[in-house]
């Protein structure tokens, strides 16, 4: 056989990734980059998962988005949103097809591990003024200790006042830390393992060390801490118990490498999806599906509450526009088709142990579509069809979206959950889609521009091509 007959065949029988740098038109990883410079826009105003629906819903109004009215009729085109206790939001454009066609969903989560205050969290310990945290997500808690952290949250007062807070992230603010043992006293600290390092009760925020003006006072320094926080926001340390407070790494995304195709940043995991699925929404054109965009909160601890996608609140407002319309709701959901917006663990040549090369996912090689989590023997898992995959396949090969098929980690090793299994429970074709991220779950993370690019090209062409 002739060199050039083997390489055909090869050609045409094995399957490669495509690195988008090699396969991408130079425009077009110009548009890339530009994606990611408003991309690290919205991280920098979404810390938490309250000022990422606020971000989104700035971001929606501009383009014409309305709150959605019960029992109001709605026509090809337009646009609504629905807000869950301000951390969760719904965006809908309808479609030209009856909605008894089914809906075309892309769901993501924009919430992420980090450290929340107890509810009673304020306390003194030898002249020095700490809070009292509770870590929220799957963490590794040493990362957590010797950063610059910033405060972001709300305080709910008795009379219904609503105050935010966002100290940490200003040049001129102060800042918040974690302390840690000196290498020259930690001889018993580092014969730990990572997980026993640092303990959870241990990530205390140091707050003050300056006691109030007053030699009597008892707890000087956590007084005169408080009259701070009352000069400045007019709250008492039992406005606490109604609070949703958070410490978040300070600063902003910022470009990796002399290249700059990276982004280093808190929070890729998920709004890196959240973002392209909004994006992909607002660009799509002559949408026949209604389509759907769901940003959820409590994905990092099982998707529980009501503000999670274990709860009904984005079935019950689908039931709601079927029953609008005058479908039947069960019609409605048999017919639809859904992107679990996720993130997966790119292959770290640093770590390579843990992967499995042929089946990881890869920097720069695009959207990553992962046909089932879980753990183990797959459990936990939603496992797409192939039928499913079939239909995606031909979608991103035909309109040129580069991307790839992956697990996350070697067998007995890997294993992570997403909100999947809870869209399937619905009877709706679902399949995981999401950026490859380097260190995931760390304060800092790290994305591919191209990748991110990416995914919202692939979230664009379901929303548009699907049948």
């Amino acid at each position: 056989m002739k060199k050039t007959d083997i390489e055909t065949l090869e050609k045409e029988l094995v399957y490669k990734r495509k690195n988008a740098f090699r396969e991408m038109p130079k425009s077009e990883i110009k548009k890339a980059f530009a994606f990611s410079d408003d991309y690290k826009k919205y991280l920098d105003s979404s810390k938490t998962e309250r000022e990422a629906v606020k971000t989104s819903l700035e971001i929606a109004k501009k383009e014409g988005f309305n709150e959605w009215k019960s029992g109001e009729k709605y026509s090809a085109g337009d646009k609504v949103y629905l807000v869950n206790r301000n951390k969760a939001v719904i965006f809908v454009k309808f479609g030209s097809a009856p909605i008894e066609k089914g809906v075309l969903i892309s769901a993501a989560h924009i919430d992420c591990p980090r450290l929340d205050l107890k509810p009673n969290p304020v306390y003194e310990a030898d002249n020095m003024a700490y809070l009292d945290t509770h870590y929220y997500g799957g963490i590794k808690k040493y990362q957590w200790v010797t950063l610059p952290l910033a405060m972001h949250g709300v305080v709910i007062k008795k009379s219904g006042e609503t105050v935010e807070i966002n100290i940490g992230e200003s040049e001129n603010d102060p800042i918040f830390y974690i302390t840690d043992l000196l290498p020259h006293l930690a001889a018993e600290q580092v014969k730990k393992t990572l997980a026993d390092g640092i303990s959870g009760e241990s990530l205390n925020i140091l707050i003050g060390s300056e006691p109030i003006d007053d030699e009597k006072a008892g707890n000087a320094v956590k007084l005169n801490t408080l009259k701070l926080l009352h000069d400045k926001y007019d709250i008492s340390e039992e406005d606490f118990l109604s609070a949703e407070i958070s410490l978040v790494p300070a600063g902003k995304a910022r470009d990796v490498g002399f290249d700059r195709s990276l982004i280093s940043a808190y929070g890729h995991d998920d709004r890196v999806c959240a973002y392209p699925s909004l994006r992909a929404l607002f660009d799509s054109e002559n949408n026949k599906h209604t389509l759907i965009v769901c940003l959820t909160d409590k994905e990092e601890v099982g998707s529980m509450g009501n503000t999670g996608l274990n709860s009904s609140y984005l079935y019950d407002f689908i039931e709601e526009l079927a029953l609008d319309s005058g479908a039947n709701p069960k019609t409605v959901f048999r017919n639809s088709k859904c992107l679990s917006a996720d993130v997966n663990a790119a292959f770290d040549p640093a770590f390579a142990e843990v992967y499995e090369k042929n089946n990881a996912s890869y920097i720069n090689c695009g959207l990553v579509v992962t046909k089932y989590t879980g753990a183990r023997g797959k459990s936990g898992s939603s496992e797409a069809s192939a039928e499913y995959v079939a239909e995606l396949r031909k979608i991103f090969d035909e309109n040129g979206v580069i991307w790839q098929m992956a697990e996350l980690g070697k067998v007995d090793i890997g294993g992570g959950g997403t909100v999947a299994q809870y869209v399937a429970n619905r009877n709706i074709d679902v399949v995981d889609v999401g950026v490859p991220v380097l260190s995931m779950h760390a304060p800092f993370e790290v994305v591919s521009k191209l990748d991110v690019y990416s995914a919202y090209r692939g979230i664009k062409e379901f929303f548009e091509k699907m049948i």
